[in-house]
This record gives C-alpha cells, structure tokens and sequence, in this order.
C-alpha cells in the first residue's frame, strides 16, 4: 500500500520520547534529568493538533522534564513508564476509540518495534539501527531531538492534503 493511501487514514501521532522527542542523551543534575527538545518539533505538533490529528507520547521512561514538555505542548495523550510499549499501546487505542491502522508511530529503537508493526504507518529516526528498517515504512532524515518529528509530521500533513491550509496562517 502507498504512504499516501496508509497515511489517508491516520487520526493520531504516536511519538516515542527519548530518541525521538529527545537526541536519547540523558543529564543527571543535582535533582532532576535535563533534556533538550527541538523548538520545530513543537511547533509540527501544534501544526498536526491545528489540523484535526490527535498526537501523543508512549515512552517506556518517566522523567519531569517529559511531563512539562508534554503539558507545554497540551498533547491528547501522554503515557509514561510503560515498559511494556505492546500493552499501552492497546491500552492507548482503546482509551482514545482508534485503531492501529488510524495511527502514525515514529519511534527509534527495538522496543518500538511491536508499534513499528502495528500502527496504519510507521517510521524510525534517521539514527535509529539499519536493521529497524525492516519493521517500518519510512526512516526520516532528520535525527531525533533534531527535527525528526517536524519531519514526520509534515509528511503526513503533506500527504493527507493537510498541508497547504495549514500554511496559509503563515504565508497570507
């Protein structure tokens, strides 16, 4: 089946965190993690929200400085420490009335792989393992916490026709 055709369907961006959100470095300080999310990466998440898409986070870790960029970017749905990314990802279609095939999944390494092969259209960062490519549908070119996610979303928007309105706010 084509992107276009698979991507027709989507109505919801499932993101893992670190390694796609983030670059997958972490910082210990004094008290809390320190990680570094890319500013357009945001911004492609509020352009996905603006457009209709539901658009969320599965990651396997719990940190504060997740929660305050999730709750920054007033995502649909966040779930945290979920080792187990098979059962919340179940959990995560149930609570939101989706299918598998109504999602979009970027993820970037082996856990991510029963979502990689689950979801309507599925794509790894573009420093995720060679060997990921055999459970996905595109590997972006951006890596990720550098603009994989923007990357991601505009290829979906583009694709779903969403694109061209979207920008109007912008070039009008």
């Amino acid at each position: 089946m084509s992107f276009k055709r698979k991507i027709s369907k989507i109505k919801a961006i499932v993101l893992d965190m670190d390694g796609v959100m983030t670059d997958g470095l972490l910082g210990y300080g004094e008290k809390e993690e320190i990680k570094f999310f890319h500013v357009r990466d945001g911004h492609g998440i509020k352009m996905a929200r603006r457009a209709g898409l539901k658009v969320g986070i599965l990651s396997a870790r719990q940190a504060e400085a997740n929660r305050r960029r999730a709750q920054e970017l007033e995502l649909d749905f966040f779930y945290e420490g979920r080792k187990d990314k098979k059962e919340a990802f179940q959990q995560l279609l149930s609570e939101n009335s989706l299918s598998p095939m109504e999602c979009a999944y970027l993820g970037d390494d082996i856990i991510d792989i029963p979502m990689l092969k689950k979801a309507g259209f599925s794509a790894i960062t573009a420093d995720a393992p060679e060997y990921m490519d055999d459970f996905c549908d595109f590997r972006t070119k951006k890596e990720g916490g550098r603009g994989a996610v923007r990357e991601f979303i505009e290829l979906i928007l583009m694709k779903k026709g969403l694109w061209k309105n979207l920008m109007e706010k912008y070039t009008s």
